[in-house]
């Protein structure tokens, strides 16, 4: 029966084009999450049709029906997919440059007493400000409203990434270090073969935390800045504020939707990479 059952999953995933995974339990709970949360937000919206009052919050919520009407027009808009463009190209600069500076940075202080004595205490009263409460400088201080989207972002997942290769790197058993030296190994070769491999882990995770956060500050920065001098396609943040304020409220819900799609396609994209990397966590 289960060979059965198995065979017709298959067969339907091949007729239908499901994508591969629908058919794990993992795959079936995050389906009926989804249809869940569909149902809960197609009945608070139209709660004063069925129930003679108005839900609070989900019953101002537009429709599941609305959001799709105008996703589906949305698609054929060119405008739309440059805001796309322009929100991933922002977080993708932000982020490389994060992830460059920060995890030599982060390795200096967790492997140098004197640069941790001096960077630590500037770097921990300069961590607590959020990112956003740099907008203002970001904007006085660089030349190019573009230039400062991308250092608020750059700020959004610098500190996070710092602060989880310190983690990784404090974590290293010392024991390990001096046995390698002591064998003769050079430091070149303890920082690859050692110091590296096991810092690996917590430089991952602070990539997957700080593509998050930067998702979270660009499109905030877009709204304030207003989208990077008002060009064409001025990100997704400036997409739902332009809908806000010509009140498509369907539209809101469209650009955040495609803010959590993407930020789940960056995640995605960062553990699809962590095997090739250090195929060693692969079990984890």
């Amino acid at each position: 029966m289960t060979d059965v059952s198995l065979s017709s999953q298959a067969a339907a995933a091949r007729f239908f084009w499901v994508p591969k995974g629908v058919f794990t339990e993992g795959g079936r709970r995050a389906l009926i999450a989804y249809l869940v949360v569909l149902i809960v937000w197609q009945l608070g919206s139209t709660s004063e049709d069925w129930l003679g009052t108005k839900l609070p919050v989900l019953g101002n919520v537009p429709s599941p029906a609305s959001v799709i009407r105008v996703w589906a027009a949305l698609i054929h808009d060119p405008s739309y997919w440059m805001s796309w463009a322009m929100s991933m190209l922002r977080v993708l600069e932000g982020f490389s440059a994060a992830v460059l500076l920060g995890v030599p940075f982060g390795l200096l202080m967790a492997t140098n007493p004197v640069a941790r004595g001096i960077c630590l205490p500037v770097f921990e009263l300069l961590r607590p400000i959020p990112p956003l409460a740099w907008v203002p400088a970001a904007i006085i201080f660089w030349p190019t409203q573009e230039l400062s989207i991308a250092s608020v972002i750059f700020l959004g997942a610098f500190y996070t990434m710092v602060i989880n290769v310190v983690g990784g790197a404090r974590a290293l058993d010392a024991r390990f270090v001096q046995v390698a030296g002591s064998m003769g190994g050079s430091r070149w070769n303890i920082f690859r073969r050692i110091v590296l491999p096991a810092v690996l882990p917590s430089i991952f995770v602070g990539m997957e935390v700080g593509i998050g956060i930067t998702w979270e500050v660009v499109v905030a920065a877009e709204m304030i800045s207003g989208g990077g001098g008002g060009r064409a396609g001025g990100g997704l943040g400036f997409f739902i504020w332009n809908s806000y304020v010509g009140g498509s409220y369907p539209q809101i819900i469209v650009g955040m939707i495609s803010i959590g799609i993407a930020g789940s396609l960056s995640s995605a994209a960062i553990r699809a990479l962590e095997p090739v990397c250090a195929p060693w966590l692969k079990a984890r």
